[in-house]
């Protein structure tokens, strides 16, 4: 059943981001990865509203409407971090609310739990595990993950993905169900290195950082037919708990679960949610 959407614009310090909002109840958080937005959650959406929950998904800087600063500064985790919070004191203050992640909005919703614990009362990861466990996965992931090393270098990266109408970024995301979407919004000026500028800006940071243990209950969700995680680096994230933790594999799906799979992934948001309810 089609519910009604809401759009702002919300401040964030040095940029505004587009957020999109619908239902009510307690707020869930939905992070998009790249090459997407908050769009990308348009089928989880409704299902999450059915469920008495009201729904907050933000275009991420650089990403769908939102402001995209120029530089790869303003794309590290720290000021990704920053803007989630103002989000939340903008549309939800005072509140403990729920995160789901998937891709590059996963590692910000791990990063949002490990910075500030005590806004969020459960989380839901999509694809990437903890930090540490990405850096420290077996070969099998440093194979999938060597395109993040071409992509660290500006303006040779773009030439690659968009010669021919975008054909090195339609084969890097042939598995996404809406591909031709994201090859119009990376089409547009400076969005492409945006896109790009969240992987120069944090490898470094996700492969050599410390990164503490999770004290938020966290769900973990891989797909077995992801052709860009691999499974050792979500399994193993329960190494990296201090709350509940969870792991579960779906099996015949690719990296984009949220498209791919809405049904099963709002099913298990949901079910994670109830179990995990906000303290006082």
């Amino acid at each position: 059943m089609p519910v009604r959407i809401e759009q702002q614009r919300v401040p964030v310090g040095d940029c505004h981001l587009n957020v999109r909002s619908a239902g009510s109840g307690p707020s869930v958080l939905l992070l998009h990865g790249f090459p997407d937005s908050g769009a990308m959650w348009s089928e989880v959406t409704p299902l999450l509203v059915a469920a008495g929950y009201r729904v907050l998904a933000p275009d991420l800087r650089g990403c769908g409407d939102s402001d995209a600063p120029v530089g790869r500064r303003h794309y590290a985790l720290d000021r990704i971090v920053a803007d989630l919070a103002a989000v939340l004191d903008h549309m939800s203050p005072g509140e403990r609310i729920r995160v789901v992640g998937h891709d590059w909005g996963a590692v910000a919703a791990w990063c949002l739990a490990l910075a500030l614990p005590e806004r969020v009362c459960a989380n839901v990861v999509d694809s990437v595990g903890h930090p540490r466990e990405y850096a420290l996965a077996g070969l099998e992931q440093k194979r999938k993950g060597l395109y993040t090393i071409g992509w660290q270098f500006p303006g040779l990266a773009e030439a690659w993905l968009s010669r021919r109408d975008f054909s090195g970024l339609r084969r890097w995301a042939r598995q996404h169900p809406r591909l031709d979407d994201c090859v119009r919004s990376m089409s547009r000026p400076g969005r492409l290195t945006a896109g790009l500028n969240w992987y120069r800006a944090n490898l470094a940071a996700v492969m050599l950082g410390s990164w503490p243990s999770c004290s938020v209950p966290t769900l973990g969700i891989w797909s077995s037919g992801d052709n860009l995680l691999a499974e050792d680096q979500m399994a193993r994230s329960k190494r990296r708990m201090n709350a509940p933790w969870e792991y579960v594999r779906i099996d015949d799906a690719g990296h984009w679960l949220p498209l791919e799979q809405p049904e099963c992934v709002a099913e298990l948001a949901i079910d994670w949610f109830r179990r995990h309810e906000a303290r006082p």
